[in-house]
Parts: C-alpha cells; sequence; structure tokens
C-alpha cells in the first residue's frame, strides 16, 4: 500500500507545487474574509504575545530541543499517513538535529510536511473536536490556539533556508512554488478554526476555491488571446 500511494503522490508532486503557487493570490485576497475584530481573535493573538514572552524567558536550548522534536514527529507523522512502518525518532542531545526513519522509499510529502504542516495546532484542533465534552469552549482555547500558531510560525522562519537538506532532496524550485501557499493555506484554516471550528475552515475554503477559480480564468484568457 505504501508503494502505490509514494507513486501517486510522486506524480501529483509538480501539479500540487502549481496549484500551490497559482493560489496565492485568492489566498491573500481571502483573508479580508476572516474575522479579525471578535474576542477570539483578539484573546488568539494575546496567546502568541504570550509565546513571544516565554521564549524571551526560556533558555534557547530548550526552545531548539523543541523545534527539532516537533520537526521530526512531522516527517514520522506524515509517514505513517501514508502507510509506512515508522522504525526510529533521535535528537541529537547538542541541539544539531535530528533524523527519523521509515520503512520504505518513502515520498516528497514526507520530506517537505515540517515546513508548511502546524502538527501541533492539528493535534490540538482534533482534540477540542473529539474532547469537546472535557475541553469546554472558552476563550482559554483560543489564546492556546494563539500560542502554537506563534510557536509555528517561529519554527518556519528557523527552518526554512538554502542549507536545509530537505530542501536538497525534493528540490529547490519545487520548494518555492509550493511552500509559499501551504503556509498561507494551513495557516488562515487555523485563524478560520478559532473563529468558528470545522464549520468556518470550510466556508473559507469555499472562498478561496471560488478566488481561485478567477484567477485561472484571468490566466487562461491571458494565455488564449
Amino acid at each position: 500500500m505504501s508503494k502505490f500511494l509514494d507513486l501517486i503522490i510522486d506524480l501529483f508532486k509538480w501539479p500540487v507545487a502549481l496549484l500551490c503557487a497559482i493560489s496565492v493570490p485568492a489566498l491573500v485576497d481571502a483573508l479580508d474574509y476572516i474575522q479579525v475584530t471578535n474576542i477570539k481573535f483578539l484573546v488568539f493573538l494575546g496567546g502568541g504575545v504570550a509565546y513571544i514572552l516565554f521564549k524571551i524567558l526560556a533558555s534557547s536550548n530548550m526552545n531548539m530541543s523543541m523545534l527539532t522534536l516537533a520537526h521530526e514527529l512531522t516527517h514520522a507523522f506524515f509517514a505513517l499517513l501514508t502507510f509506512h512502518k515508522v522504525s526510529g525518532i533521535r535528537i541529537n542531545y547538542d541541539d544539531s538535529g535530528g533524523s527519523m526513519k521509515f520503512k520504505g522509499r518513502g515520498n516528497w510529502l514526507i520530506v517537505i510536511a515540517p515546513y508548511f504542516f502546524p502538527l501541533f495546532l492539528f493535534s490540538i484542533m482534533l482534540s477540542i473536536t473529539f474532547f469537546s465534552d472535557r475541553i469546554p469552549n472558552t476563550l482559554l482555547v483560543n489564546g492556546v490556539l494563539g500560542y502554537f500558531f506563534a510557536y509555528h510560525l517561529e519554527s518556519i522562519i528557523l527552518q526554512i533556508h538554502g542549507d536545509q537538506p530537505d530542501f536538497k532532496l525534493v528540490g529547490f524550485p519545487f520548494c518555492i512554488l509550493f511552500l509559499p501557499g501551504a503556509n498561507l493555506f494551513f495557516g488562515t484554516c487555523v485563524v478560520a478554526f478559532n473563529n468558528g471550528g470545522w464549520v468556518n475552515i470550510k466556508r473559507y475554503i469555499k472562498i478561496v476555491e471560488k478566488l481561485n477559480m478567477q484567477t485561472i480564468e484571468k490566466l487562461l484568457d491571458y494565455f488564449t488571446n
């Protein structure tokens, strides 16, 4: 099963990259539809500020260790998601990085996942959904989402650079096309969830799809006329 999925995912590598690149204008325009004047978003921002304060007070070694752990766990999550058996995760004690081993050839999604997918935020969103009876829908939840959103942004900023080995594996042209759109999409989905849960994400995606179709139609008209 993993071999078949690797083949399918690899076939869609460049189409997905091109779609992400084309979608950037639509994703930027769709930001106008996200509510940023309600109390939930203000508390969300407050959670982000709390993370910045924590970062200032916390040791840099602890911060780097957490970033490395999140990085390798995201690799592992996508390996499991594509039916690969994870055989081990290693975090170097000198904060020089880490590694994740799995069975099979793998695919580009496993390699590039830590540079766009907010694993901790996704886990919190699932927890809120499936354990709603134990997690009350209070403003504290919005603050927690904001805290880990700031953490995710920092991890993306620190990890994206020209010497990143994973970028060499998937190719720099692919990263340039794929990562901006992928980060915009998943980041704004988190903000949409903060304001209204999965229903709001669904509405947001429909808006992006509509704006995206308009962009594609304009491109087709440009090249055909």
